[in-house]
């Protein structure tokens, strides 16, 4: 076994140690979850979502504790910890309170027989690889409707969340899931590749980055496996007039600082209208050069640390060599703090490059993009020239205005007057660099199910429509 520690991007500071499985771990966790599976298929729907219901009591009543997990791990303020432990709850509960709803027979027409419907019946053994960046939501979105649907699931945790990844299956052995049907490992890429080659996994569902979703992917695809993948964005946020503009402008700056900019579905470029971009430039500049990153556990900071001084050093390495290349101008920000832990002022950037790899790229990182259209065509043209396709927003007075340019978003979830907006009830999921697939409400249980076709009737029945 090979050991690693959580690095607290606070301090710097190396801590708890953790040990990876070894290839005969992998073995014991396939058989087991294979066993698992083979009796949680079958449990009555009923059993299924009580679990899912006290799954969703057990982490409502824990929130101190898994939000001081995740602040420790990946420097999330305690405020926004807890916000993303709410959406837990909800997940969890939204599950629980539609089950049969969700799981359903849909009947079909029968012209020669007494019945046909699909039903939906689970696969088996799944895997999920996910982020760090939000480490309880993320598997929550997968297990929830999939365990509540039969499967048993697989979980391979980012390396920097040991604790929550591990509170995750404590939590659902608290609320009553059976031994095996979640498995939470500590395991490495090269493992995760192990794991789908075997015959006994079903599905693997990724929330990561480019390079390691094609990875998996591949494996998935050269053994015939069902995979999703929730990728990388760089989603446009178009404000069409100055209509409450500094409203407006709050909520940009507030969702895309949010996680400290470490967000794939935030709004990262912001398209403005030429009329209002002094307005807008004057603004910003202000907002977000009063921004103050602090510790995860700091009432006053508006940010937290990033996840890693790997991770720091990167985006203000990328937003410092694009400044030096005339590729933007850095307004404010941008610069590291003297201080131990991963942490960076906010930045905001203006006369970017538009065919430059910053703009067509994912800044992961508290940095704010500002571009100047003039005219709603162009800002179209713009919102929709990356390879990413996961969502974008619309601000404007004029709410069927604003439909019809939101309508022409190339991306997954097109929002007007909101933006990044999460709930149990909306499908989440993107197209192009962005990935495949949607989690969550219904389209989350028919991602890795079976849709089984059956059809019955008498003998007698058959008969009669012989005569």
């Amino acid at each position: 076994m090979t050991e690693f520690h959580l690095e607290n991007p606070n301090n710097g500071q190396s801590e708890e140690a953790f040990s990876r499985i070894d290839n005969d771990g992998i073995q014991d966790v396939l058989t087991r979850t294979t066993k698992a599976f083979a009796s949680w298929r079958e449990t009555d729907i009923d059993t299924r979502a009580a679990v899912l219901e006290k799954t969703a009591d057990i982490y409502e009543k824990k929130t101190d504790e898994l939000a001081d997990h995740i602040g420790r791990e990946m420097g999330k303020p305690t405020d926004q910890a807890k916000a993303e432990l709410q959406i837990v709850v909800d997940i969890y509960r939204y599950y629980a309170q539609h089950a049969h709803e969700l799981l359903a027979d849909q009947e079909l027409y029968s012209d020669d027989a007494q019945r046909t419907f699909v039903a939906k019946e689970p696969l088996g053994p799944l895997v999920g690889v996910m982020p760090w960046n939000f480490p309880y939501y993320q598997v929550a979105r997968f297990a929830a409707p999939n365990l509540l649907l039969g499967n048993t699931i697989v979980l391979k945790h980012a390396s920097i969340c040991p604790l929550s990844s591990q509170a995750c299956q404590d939590i659902f052995a608290e609320a009553g899931l059976p031994d095996d049907v979640f498995i939470n490992v500590y395991a490495s890429g090269k493992q995760v590749a192990e794991f789908l080659e075997d015959k006994r996994i079903k599905g693997v569902s990724l929330t990561g980055s480019e390079v390691a979703g094609a990875s998996v992917a591949e494996t998935a695809g050269k053994h015939l496996k069902k995979s999703l993948l929730e990728l990388g964005g760089n989603d446009p946020f178009i404000v069409l007039d100055d209509s409450n503009l500094e409203w407006v402008l709050d909520q940009y700056v507030a969702i895309r600082m949010t996680n400290t900019g470490q967000v794939c579905n935030a709004p990262k470029r912001l398209i403005v209208m030429e009329d209002i971009y002094d307005r807008v430039l004057d603004y910003l500049t202000e907002k977000i050069g009063n921004l103050k990153p602090g510790a995860y556990n700091e009432p006053d900071a508006d940010f937290g640390p990033l996840s890693s001084v790997g991770a720091r050093d990167e985006v203000v390495e990328t937003i410092t060599a694009a400044e030096q290349n005339g590729d933007a101008r850095i307004v404010v920000g941008g610069d590291k703090l003297d201080r131990e832990g991963a942490y960076m002022n906010a930045a905001l950037l203006t006369d970017v490059n538009r065919d430059a790899d910053i703009a067509k790229g994912e800044v992961f990182g508290p940095v704010a993009l500002l571009f100047k259209v003039k005219d709603v065509e162009e800002a179209v043209e713009l919102a929709n020239d990356v390879d990413y396709g996961l969502g974008g927003s619309v601000w404007g007075s004029d709410v069927e205005t604003a439909e019809k340019v939101a309508r022409r978003l190339e991306c997954g979830m097109s929002l007007v007057n909101e933006a990044s907006t999460i709930k149990p009830d909306l499908p989440f999921g993107g197209i192009g660099r962005s990935g495949y697939g949607r989690e969550l409400n219904e389209w989350g249980v028919e991602e890795f199910v079976n849709q089984k076709l059956y059809r019955f009737s008498t003998q007698d029945y058959k008969l009669s429509q012989e005569k």
